[in-house]
Order: C-alpha cells, then structure tokens, then sequence
C-alpha cells in the first residue's frame, strides 16, 4: 500500500522509525523489536539508510523486506542519492521493485568524508524528479521545522521544500524538533507557500543525554529551556532520563494532536520500549 493512500481518509497516522544492524549477525536478533513495533499497529516502519554499500547487500531493504512480509506493516525505505550515480540509483530502484516495496523516503543523505560524494544527484528533488517517470512508487520527503542546517534562511528553505513538493514527494515527515512552536510556525510557512501535502512531525524521546546531544548538533534543532533543565538535572541518571524524556516527548505529542496534526512519526532508536510507552499515553488520543 502506498502511504498517500493512508490520508485519504484524513487518517491520523502513527509510523516508527528504526535503523539497521550494523552486522549481519544482528539482523536476526531483530525480531523481538519488529514484533513489539508490529503488535503497536503502525500505518508504516521507515528504515534509515547509509552511506555507501550496493544493493546486493544493503541491510535496509533486507530489513523492510521484514517488516513488511514478515510482520505485515508497509516499510518506507529510506534512498540517499549524494553518494550514488544514476546506474547504482537505477539498480536500488529495481531491487526495491522486485521487492515488492512501494514507498520510498527521498533523502540527499549526509555528507561523509569517508564516502566520496557523486555529482549526478545534488538534492532529494532531483532523485524523485529522476525516479518518478518511469518508477510508480510512493515518494516521501524530509522537511526541517527550523531550516535545513545547510540553508541560509527560512525562506530559502521552503522554496526548497516547495521545489521537493512539485518534484513529486507527496508526504512529508520533519526532522526532530524540541519546541512545537517551532513546528506550527513551521506549518504556517508551508501552507503560505502552498505546500499542501501531509506534514507529519518527527517527534525523538530523550532517553541518552550524549546520543541527543550529537544527533541535534548534526540537524540543528534547538533546545528550549525546559528541555535543556531536564538534560542538565538527569543527564547522569539513566533511569530518571528516560522518565523525564518520555514524559517531555509525549507532552509534545499530545499538544501536536489536540493541535490537529495528521500524524505522529516517532524515532524510536530501536528501543521499543520507547514506543510501547508513547502509544499507551496516547491510547485513547490518536
């Protein structure tokens, strides 16, 4: 199923995203994740991709291949194009075909010295605007709620978003954010720029003080105070961490939903506690 199909309905959606073993042997040992993330009933499972790597062993669509036959939710793969050409873009996409995996989340992909960069693809618009004409799948888009870190400023940053919009993405899911009215400003900008697809807000909990603080100087988001007295008081105590994250990221959550959000994409790190306690403190919400 397509993802787009999910909002034809005005269908709030709840999707998770997770990323792949980094060795084979823990591919396996995945299971006891994707049982828990599965028995949650997610509209999908989105799965990160890296840099580097062919598709004749790529992990993440071994992975999605998973969750999708195995455990029955739609997987969205994730497909970065800054360090591939058109003939290894072209094999993904075949791969990805003959799987039976229909939606794609179209990313640049992070810079990386230790991968050579290739010139055929400088922005996710111009994978989707390459792969859509002879390709039927589902493209997603990524979109920052406090601008691209690369960007030089917000309106630049929605005339980009724009661009990935008429290129083809028809759903959008955010980069984490810590203050929700950076995200309904956020909201605000795209719709004046008739940007009308479904915007979903990519919420993280904050559960490792260290794992947060270098995943946010990598997107830029920022750290309103609230935010930053929990990591300052409970950064050292791994237990309180995790009550207090989980608590601030479902304050966030609720807010977003009474706010008529159309959903909420949530990254889990793998850990499933994390998403068994957000869907049980928004049960009887979504």
């Amino acid at each position: 199923m397509k993802i787009s199909e999910v909002y034809k309905n005005k269908k709030r959606s709840l999707s998770f995203e997770i990323y792949p073993p980094k060795k084979d042997t823990e591919l396996e040992n995945i299971d006891d994740t994707l049982e828990i993330l599965a028995e949650l009933k997610p509209d999908f499972i989105s799965v990160t991709f890296g840099a580097g790597g062919s598709s004749n062993n790529n992990r993440t669509i071994e992975l999605a291949k998973k969750i999708k036959f195995q455990y029955g939710v739609e997987p969205v793969v994730h497909l970065t194009c800054l360090h591939y050409d058109k003939q290894e873009i072209d094999e993904f996409a075949r791969v990805l075909e003959a799987e039976g995996i229909e939606n794609v989340l179209a990313l640049r992909g992070d810079r990386n010295d230790r991968v050579p960069e290739k010139n055929d693809f400088k922005h996710s618009s111009d994978l989707i605007s390459y792969l859509k004409p002879n390709h039927d799948f589902c493209f997603l888009g990524a979109c920052y709620p406090e601008k691209h870190p690369e960007s030089d400023t917000r309106v630049r940053d929605i005339k980009d978003l724009k661009t990935k919009v008429d290129a083809g993405a028809e759903v959008l899911v955010s980069q984490l954010f810590f203050d929700n009215n950076s995200f309904f400003n956020f909201k605000e900008s795209c719709s004046m720029a008739d940007i009308d697809v479904p915007l979903i807000p990519g919420v993280m909990p904050v559960i490792n003080a260290a794992q947060i603080k270098r995943i946010v100087h990598l997107c830029g988001a920022s750290f309103p105070e609230r935010f930053q007295r929990i990591i300052d008081r409970y950064e050292n105590n791994r237990d309180a961490l995790f009550d207090a994250g989980m608590s601030y990221a479902l304050s966030q959550i609720i807010d977003l939903l009474v706010s008529d959000i159309q959903g909420i994409h949530l990254y889990t790190m793998n850990n499933p506690a994390v998403a068994r306690r957000i869907c049980e403190g928004i049960k009887n919400i979504i």
